[in-house]
């Protein structure tokens, strides 16, 4: 693909989102038109109230303080996931990998079930996103612990560390839910996913953790394309193998659990836009990480937008996106057999 051609797709999909976040804002129960979202976000932007002359008053309250905080969580939570699915890929080169091959999802939906555990047993109130991240970082912390020897890490071994940490955790969580016992239905929703009552805070909160996450991927992105060629040849070309791959693996992980604890566990979007962007770019990552935010983004908000304002009933969006990625896990699967044999 010449630079040109990935300028054009890049302003393409940047347009494509900002275009489904204006139309998912005029979607509802009650249907406000574009002009007036533009002369709301005008409004409050400008501090100009009198642009806002003759708008129902209810509309101004609908779009900034319910429909955009949602709306914004949602796309920046897709270009997080995507983010890390990108790095996660790249690292264990493996087109299977995603932000829930390492067991940080389970680790962030482990420690949110407590949190809402203490809620409806103890007085007082446990945050939940904080004990759904806190239980997201250890939880990598000891799956880097359990696939590291002599200072080495494995992407086999870090998998297979993943999966049992998860498992175990897993038990953990059901466990939580029999001790729930009638008020179990808290907890399976938090773990269904969902974007319902996201707050500016929320926003604010995955926005900072994409910028980072950014950064720290850009700096490192010649030597993961370097280290897709191999541990010897990344070393003799001056890579410091190691330590990139465990930044990388810590930024990834990281995005991952604050957006899983700000919206529940959503999965398998880390694994569809990766692989999907990478048939059309190709594998520098360096070009790959731009369209797969905004790729990832865009196909989480219409998930929402359809979950929100589409359906008759709201359904949680990690439902959603299961029943899109489930077959689309499936095939690739299958075809990596296939070039196996």
């Amino acid at each position: 693909m010449t630079k040109k051609t990935y300028s054009l797709l890049l302003a393409a999909l940047a347009l494509a989102t900002c275009s489904a976040i204006l139309v998912s804002a005029t979607m509802g129960y009650m249907q406000i038109s574009s002009e007036d979202i533009v002369r709301v976000i005008w409004a409050h932007l400008s501090g100009n109230e009198t642009v806002l002359a003759g708008i129902d008053q209810a509309i101004p309250f609908v779009v900034m303080d319910v429909r955009l905080p949602r709306i914004l969580t949602a796309t920046l939570v897709g270009g997080g996931l995507a983010l890390s699915g990108v790095v996660y890929q790249g690292i264990l080169l493996n087109p299977l990998a995603d932000p829930y091959t390492l067991g940080v999802s389970s680790g962030a939906a482990f420690g949110a079930s407590l949190a809402l555990l203490a809620n409806l047993i103890l007085p007082g109130y446990v945050s939940v996103p904080l004990f759904a991240f806190v239980g997201a970082v250890a939880t990598l912390f000891i799956v880097l612990h359990l696939s590291s020897f002599n200072g080495q890490i494995s992407a086999n071994t870090l998998i297979l560390s993943g999966v049992i940490v998860g498992a175990i955790l897993s038990a953990g969580i059901s466990f939580i839910k029999y001790l729930a016992d009638e008020q179990v239905a808290v907890i399976i929703f938090w773990l269904m996913g969902s974007f319902a009552s996201r707050s500016w805070l929320d926003v604010a909160l995955v926005a900072a953790a994409l910028v980072v996450g950014l950064g720290i991927t850009f700096y490192y992105g010649r030597d993961l394309n370097i280290m897709s060629l191999g541990g010897r040849s990344a070393d003799s070309l001056g890579v410091e193998t190691a330590r990139t791959r465990k930044v990388l693996l810590l930024t990834a992980s990281l995005v991952a659990a604050i957006c899983v604890a700000v919206s529940g566990i959503i999965g398998f979007i880390g694994l569809i836009v990766p692989h999907l962007m990478r048939f059309v770019v190709g594998p520098d990552n360096r070009k790959l990480i731009p369209v797969s935010v905004f790729a990832g983004a865009c196909l989480l908000l219409m998930a929402d937008t359809v979950t929100r304002a589409v359906l008759p009933a709201e359904v949680p969006i990690g439902v959603l996106t299961a029943l899109i990625g489930g077959p689309f896990f499936c095939v690739i699967f299958r075809r990596r057999q296939r070039r196996g044999r």
